[in-house]
C-alpha cells in the first residue's frame, strides 16, 4: 500500500527566502510535488526544493484546478506543499482550498509564515505597539472589487486609535487617505512599504495629507502595505511612556521592584 501524506501548506514569508521558518524549509527540503504563487513567491524560496520535483505555478488557475493537482498528487502518495507567500492567515485564500481538500477526506496540515506588517516593521525598526499611545494593531483591507463587512469600514476601525496595517489596497491610496483623514487627521503619519524584504523593497512615508501623490510618484501600485496610526508618530521623539516591563519600580514573577 502506498503510503500517504497530509498536504502541508506553508506561509513562504515576504520574499525574502531566509524569512521562511526552519519548519516549513525542511517541508519544502522533502516536498516531490509544489505549487506555488508564482506572481507573489520569491524564486529563491524554490531552491529549498529538491532537484526533480514537480513545480507548478498556481497563477493561471482556479480553485478546482489547485484543488484537483493537490488531491491527484495527494492520492499518488507524493509528498505535497501548498506555498503561499507571507502567512496563511492572512488574506491568503487558504481556507477555500482546505473546505474542499476536507470534503474529500485529504489530510493536510499547515505551516505559518512571516507576514508581511512583520517584516516591515523590523525593517522600519518600528514598535506597532507602544505605552499609553496604541497596544493594538488591526490587519485589514480596503473595499474594492473585494466588498468588505459595512461595520469594518476604515474609519469605523481607525476610531479605536490603533496602529492600522492595510494590506492589498495601495491602488485605492486616494480612497484610503480621505476615509482615514477624517479620524486621524490629515498631518497623520504613514509609510507605504513595498515588496518588504524583496532586493527592491521601498518605504515612502507621508502624511494622509500627501501619500497619495508622493506614492504615485514613486509608481508603486501594487504589492505594498499601507501602515497608519500614532505609533508612527513616535520615532525620533521622546516615549510618551515606557512599558513596565523592564521598570526597576515594577515587581513580577521574575523580578522584585527596587527603589
Amino acid at each position: 500500500m502506498t503510503d500517504k501524506y497530509p498536504i502541508v501548506f506553508i506561509g513562504a514569508g515576504p520574499g525574502d527566502p531566509e524569512l521562511i521558518t526552519v519548519k516549513g524549509r525542511e517541508a519544502l527540503s522533502r516536498a516531490e510535488v509544489v505549487l506555488y504563487a508564482g506572481s507573489l513567491i520569491s524564486p529563491a524560496l524554490l531552491a529549498w526544493v529538491p532537484p526533480g520535483a514537480d513545480l507548478v505555478d498556481t497563477a493561471p488557475l482556479s480553485l478546482p484546478d489547485i484543488v484537483s493537482r493537490l488531491a491527484t498528487a495527494y492520492r499518488a502518495g507524493k509528498r505535497v506543499v501548498r506555498l503561499h507567500s507571507g502567512d496563511t492567515s492572512l488574506f491568503s485564500a487558504m481556507q477555500e482550498q482546505l473546505e474542499l481538500l476536507a470534503q474529500e477526506g485529504i489530510p493536510f496540515q499547515v505551516i505559518p509564515g512571516v507576514t508581511a506588517a512583520a517584516a516591515a516593521a523590523a525593517a522600519l525598526a518600528q514598535e506597532l505597539t507602544l505605552p499609553e499611545v496604541t497596544q493594538t494593531v488591526i490587519f485589514t483591507r480596503a473595499a474594492g472589487r473585494t466588498p468588505m463587512p459595512e461595520r469594518e469600514n476604515l474609519a469605523s476601525l481607525a476610531a479605536y486609535g490603533a496602529t492600522l496595517v492595510i494590506y492589498l489596497s495601495v491602488q485605492l491610496l486616494d480612497q484610503v487617505a480621505a476615509e482615514l483623514s477624517k479620524v486621524y487627521g490629515p498631518q497623520a503619519p504613514v509609510v507605504v512599504a513595498y515588496r518588504v524584504s524583496w532586493p527592491d523593497e521601498q518605504f515612502v512615508r507621508g502624511t494622509l495629507a500627501d501619500i497619495a501623490s508622493t506614492v504615485r510618484k514613486a509608481g508603486i501600485t501594487r504589492q505594498a502595505l499601507i501602515l497608519v496610526g500614532p505609533a508612527l508618530a513616535a520615532w525620533g521623539k521622546p516615549l510618551q511612556a515606557h512599558s513596565r516591563l523592564y521598570d526597576q519600580t515594577f515587581s513580577h514573577g521574575w523580578r522584585d521592584a527596587s527603589d
